[in-house]
């Protein structure tokens, strides 16, 4: 990819989803797929992981998640070549053993125009972050207990 594609890129980010003692079930995968039909993100990469009972890592195919998960079959060889070996070994230990997960990488197709813009105009991203659903309805939560 050559610097001026990189220049008009948004911004890439990335998320590790873990299912407790089983694997995917595929219902998330037409909402993924839509996301990328409309343009607002783009799949760079997709890792299915499990962690073992003992703590090993294992990166799993597509087509070993099991029924139920056809879907992600559209998403089969999505590699950009960010991710290695060792990423996925260091999402594993993220998880909890005896789960598996879904590695992402994709980028905010949505953003890109604004972030190009930011770009030209010599502006750096100094800081980003997330805040969890759970946090959100915990923090709702506190303020309608002290209304």
């Amino acid at each position: 990819m050559n610097g001026e594609a990189l220049d008009e890129m948004g911004p890439i980010d990335y998320l590790i989803v873990e299912w407790p003692d089983r694997q995917p079930t595929g219902e998330a995968a037409p909402h993924l797929i839509d996301l990328v039909d409309r343009g607002l993100i783009r799949i760079l990469d997709l890792a299915f992981i499990a962690k073992g009972e003992n703590g090993s890592v294992a990166a799993l195919e597509i087509a070993d998640l099991g029924d139920g998960v056809e879907a992600f079959a559209a998403f089969e060889g999505a590699s950009s070549g960010l991710l290695s070996d060792d990423d996925v070994v260091a999402a594993g230990e993220a998880l909890e053993p005896g789960t598996s997960a879904a590695l992402l990488v994709y980028e905010n197709r949505w953003a890109a125009p604004f972030a190009a813009a930011m770009r030209r105009t010599g502006a750096q991203l100094v800081a980003s972050g997330r805040i969890p659903i759970q946090d959100l309805l915990a923090a709702l939560d506190a303020a309608e207990a002290e209304a």
